[in-house]
């Protein structure tokens, strides 16, 4: 009779009902805790450059799912209580930890294997908490046209790494969004990339903003890896609030100086960098901001 009556008001305009929440992971909608469960990677010992990351989820409601692997934070689709994906395997331990979560708590699973593969030196991971919206991942690498100005950066003449592109002329490589046999879903991501032998020089990890019509904002969350799995190991967390419909924003630099050793610069969070950054960063994110097709296209 009460759930009947309020129903009534609520139909009737005069009681204020809340919008349904624009961005942030949503909660399963079980309350049981949800149980997680790992069936790929088995554990122990891998050869493979490539890791098969799937599981289950008992609560099917959930979606996605959480991932952390060594420590960099993936968003995974789970649709029907299963998810499913490929990632690039660290050199030595890879610790995988699925998390779930709804009104009942938290559900969490985790394995460790070892990979025998050489060590990735530069890997870049991009997620948002919203669904329904693309925040794409671009890269921008150093050519040999990038810096022929000691102390200046043209970004008008790096190599442009993104969905459209995917392979780099020095070897990089960008991994569309696959999972559970579905290409480039908007939402969450994971966007990644990835680059086993980089050249020195400086590099640029962007985002292109594109919310659909009743998203406004998105929170994005880039994790960058340097010479994962080896002794000069540095990793990056960046969070950044994202409101502009299609503008290209920098997220970070990094500049590779060969011989295990690189630095990260987070616009808006560190300090303005000296030498050996080049001294026009900050004009050279203005050119990649104009659009995100800026850089030295390749490919088809």
């Amino acid at each position: 009779m009460l759930k009947a009556l309020l129903a009534a008001v609520v139909a009737a305009g005069l009681y204020p009902t809340t919008n349904p929440r624009d961005s942030g992971l949503p909660v399963g909608q079980g309350y049981r805790t949800p149980v997680v469960t790992l069936t790929s990677p088995a554990g122990g010992w891998m050869v493979d450059r490539m890791m098969l990351v799937e599981g289950t989820v008992s609560d099917t409601t959930v979606d996605p799912v959480t991932l952390s692997i060594n420590g960099a934070r993936y968003l995974v689709r789970s649709p029907g209580g299963r998810f499913s994906r490929l990632f690039p395997a660290a050199s030595g331990r890879n610790v995988i930890t699925a998390t779930a979560e709804n009104h009942g708590g938290t559900g969490q699973a985790q394995v460790t294997c070892y990979a025998q593969i050489p060590p990735v030196p530069l890997k870049a991971v991009l997620t948002s908490d919203t669904d329904g919206v693309y925040t794409d991942l671009h890269i921008y690498e150093p050519t040999d046209a990038s810096e022929t100005v000691p102390g200046t950066l043209d970004a008008t003449k790096m190599a442009h790494v993104f969905w459209a592109n995917t392979a780099s002329p020095s070897g990089g490589t960008f991994y569309l969004n696959e999972q559970n046999g579905d290409f480039d879903q908007p939402g969450y991501g994971p966007y990644l990339y990835v680059h086993r032998a980089p050249p020195k020089g400086v590099y640029a990890i962007a985002t292109n903003y594109w919310p659909s019509g009743d998203k406004a904002t998105t929170l994005a969350t880039l994790d960058v890896t340097l010479y994962e799995g080896t002794p000069s190991e540095l990793h990056r967390t960046v969070h950044a609030p994202l409101a502009t419909h299609g503008t290209t924003v920098v997220l970070a630099w990094i500049d590779v100086l060969g011989d295990g050793k690189a630095l990260i610069y987070v616009p808006g969070q560190d300090p303005a960098p000296g030498a050996p950054w080049p001294s026009n960063l900050e004009a050279a994110a203005k050119e990649l901001q104009t659009s995100a097709g800026g850089g030295a296209d390749f490919g088809d």
